[in-house]
């Protein structure tokens, strides 16, 4: 080969960025998560420290207070544990199994996504209430699943089980059975096969889902208030009483310290959350 073919043309080596325009579109990326995101919670954060202390106490120590928290964040960890089980569960049934339907489901694991959120309240209020499909069934025996907590819980499980899906999956069609194969050769069985190959690799996408529907629990508010009864001290939960404060007569100051608190509560748990992500993420590339 001559020297001529080898060697090759300025333009061919100049080194070339792989997104044209990088600078203008990570500038305007990130003005526009300035104004939208960034913004209006940095206000509310002002806004809520101008109070002084006294304003902070004297909303902290509101009994109603307090109980709309506990109901908020309470119904939503317990909502996303369960979605996040039977999320992992719909998951593996999409990926691992074929079966007439399967698109069908798949699509409606969505089908919360695009609902809007008062729909799906009066949806399950109609089939969980005492002349509903499922409460009519479980009315003799004196269990009702409406205007208590256990009605939160329902709610926010509709709402949340699309996130753990949707995070699960892709690491299950990543995954294959190569792993599985190599372990059941060596003689593990199905619960090892279980413990010790799939649950390391799924750990940080089920936390992630955890996260994603505990974070949209805290703030769900139309699906919640159709089945909770929203009993002050009870099942009231904080976006609720957000609400019901700014329309009281000097209410604004009780309900921007509730946002606030919301706001903070929910940034350090996600904060938690993702670190115990990455942690998790690290540990399982390393051992690997």
């Amino acid at each position: 080969m001559s020297e001529h073919a080898l060697t090759l043309p300025a333009s061919a080596t100049r080194w070339r960025k792989p997104l044209p325009g990088f600078g203008l579109g990570l500038g305007l990326g990130l003005t526009w998560l300035g104004v939208v995101v960034l913004l209006p919670l940095a206000a509310l954060v002002l806004r809520s420290g101008g109070l002084g202390l006294a304003g902070w106490l004297r909303a902290i120590s509101d009994p109603r207070v307090v109980a709309s928290l506990k109901v908020s964040f309470g119904t939503a960890f317990v909502a996303a544990l369960i979605a996040l089980v039977f999320g992992a569960v719909v998951a593996w049934v999409l990926v691992r199994y074929r079966f007439p339907g399967r698109r069908l489901l798949d699509a409606l694991v969505d089908l919360p996504f695009a609902l809007p959120t008062a729909v799906a309240g009066i949806t399950l209020a109609a089939i969980y209430g005492q002349n509903g499909w499922v409460g009519g069934l479980l009315q003799p025996f004196g269990i009702q699943l409406v205007n208590n907590l256990t009605g939160i819980v329902i709610a926010l499980i509709f709402i949340g089980l699309p996130f753990a899906v949707r995070t699960v999956q892709p690491v299950l069609e990543t995954l294959g059975r190569e792993q599985e194969e190599a372990a059941a050769s060596l003689g593990a069985s199905r619960l090892t096969t279980l413990r010790r190959v799939i649950l390391p690799e799924l750990l940080p996408a089920l936390l992630t889902g955890f996260s994603l529907a505990f974070a949209r629990g805290l703030g769900e508010f139309g699906s919640v208030i159709f089945i909770a009864g929203n009993l002050p001290m009870k099942t009231e939960i904080a976006p609720l009483l957000i609400t019901i404060r700014l329309e009281e007569e000097g209410g604004v100051t009780a309900a921007i310290v509730l946002a606030t608190l919301l706001l903070l509560m929910s940034f350090l748990c996600l904060v938690a959350i993702n670190a115990g992500s990455r942690w998790l993420s690290h540990g399982s590339r390393a051992d690997g």
